[in-house]
C-alpha cells in the first residue's frame, strides 16, 4: 500500500495539473470505486460538474481536493493498487480505468482513477468547520504526519508512552501518527537500532525524538526519488515509478548483509505482514519471566 512519500508525490502532481480547473464531466466506470460516497455515482458526478477544484492536500495516506464554494471536498485513498493519472484525452483507456474526470478548459488532459483491486476510491465529504485546509470530516480522526509543520512531538511522545504497546504497532496506528506504513516503519527502526517489538512504555523523550528524526529522514529521502515502487501498481500522476526501493536498508532485504554490521537481515511474520530487521543491530527486548506462584 502506498505510504506517505508515495501519496505526497501524487498530491504534488494533482496540485500541478488539476488544482484550479473546473470540472466539465465525470464518468463512473465501476461503482465500487465510489462506494464511500453513499449517495451514489450519479450524485457524485452531479455535485462536481461545473465546480472549480481547489488546492490538493494530504493527511497521512489520504488525499483531498476542496470543491470551491460547496463546503465539500473530494477525498481519495489509493488502497493497494489505486492510481490517479493525468492523461491526454486521446490516450487509450487503461484496463482498470474506474473513474474519468474532464475539465472545461483548453488543456487536453483529464484525470483518471485506475485501480486493479478496487480497494481504493473517491468520495465527497463535508469539510470540518474552521479547518484552514478544509479537512474532510471522514478523516478528522487521522493524526498529523511527521512531515506536517503542525505535528506535536511532545504530545506524540506522551501518547506513545500511554499506549503501552510495541513501537512498530504504534507507528502504524494512524490515529497516533499518520503516513507511516510497513516499509518506512522498518526502515526508520533499522536506522534507530530499535527492534520492532520494543515496548513503547520504555521510550524516553530523546529516543522518541531520535526515532522521529529517522522517520523524517527516510521519508524525505524517498520523496526525493519519487517514492518506493516494487511493482507497476504505484506510479505518480504521469505514470512514472519511484526509485527508493534501490536505497532500502532493511525492508525486502531478507538474508542480505546489514549495511552497518554485515549480519544477514531477517524477516519475521508480523500482523499479517512481515518485519525486516538486523538481529545484531536491533536486539529484541528482554522477555520478563514471572516468578512462580
Amino acid at each position: 500500500m502506498p505510504e506517505l512519500p508515495e501519496v505526497e508525490v501524487v498530491r504534488r502532481g494533482l496540485q500541478r495539473w488539476i488544482s484550479g480547473r473546473t470540472v466539465s464531466a465525470v464518468e463512473i466506470r465501476h461503482a465500487r470505486s465510489i462506494r464511500r460516497h453513499l449517495a451514489g455515482p450519479a450524485d457524485f458526478a452531479d455535485r462536481l460538474v461545473g465546480r472549480r477544484l481547489g488546492p490538493a492536500h494530504r493527511r497521512g495516506k489520504y488525499l483531498w481536493i476542496p470543491v470551491e464554494d460547496t463546503g465539500t471536498a473530494v477525498l481519495g485513498h489509493l488502497g493497494m493498487s489505486g492510481q490517479l493519472l493525468v492523461q491526454p484525452h486521446d490516450a487509450p483507456d487503461e484496463t482498470h480505468l474506474r473513474i474519468r474526470v474532464r475539465f472545461a478548459d483548453d488543456d487536453p488532459t483529464e484525470l483518471r482513477f485506475v485501480d486493479q483491486r478496487t480497494f481504493g476510491g473517491l468520495s465527497l465529504h463535508t469539510q470540518v468547520a474552521g479547518d484552514p485546509e478544509g479537512l474532510p470530516d471522514a478523516i478528522a480522526h487521522i493524526a498529523r504526519d511527521p512531515l506536517d509543520p503542525a505535528f506535536d512531538e511532545p504530545a506524540f511522545h506522551a501518547a506513545l508512552r500511554r499506549r503501552r504497546t510495541t513501537v512498530k504497532r504504534a507507528l502504524l496506528d494512524q490515529s497516533l501518527i499518520s503516513g507511516v506504513g510497513n516499509i518506512y516503519a522498518d526502515e526508520a527502526l533499522w536506522r534507530a537500532k530499535l527492534h520492532y517489538e520494543r515496548p513503547t512504555a520504555g521510550m524516553t523523550r530523546p529516543r522518541t525524538a531520535e526515532l522521529l528524526g529517522h522517520i523524517r529522514d527516510v521519508m524525505n529521502a524517498a520523496l526525493a526519488v519519487g517514492g518506493t515502487s516494487f511493482d507497476s501498481l504505484y506510479v505518480n500522476v504521469n505514470g512514472e515509478s519511484g526509485y527508493f526501493d534501490r536505497s532500502l536498508d532493511a525492508y525486502g532485504r531478507e538474508d542480505e548483509p546489514c549495511r552497518r554490521c554485515g549480519t544477514a537481515i531477517r524477516r519475521r511474520p508480523w500482523m499479517n505482514r512481515s518485519s525486516y530487521y538486523c538481529p545484531r543491530c536491533q536486539r529484541p527486548p528482554a522477555r520478563r519471566v514471572l516468578p512462580p506462584r
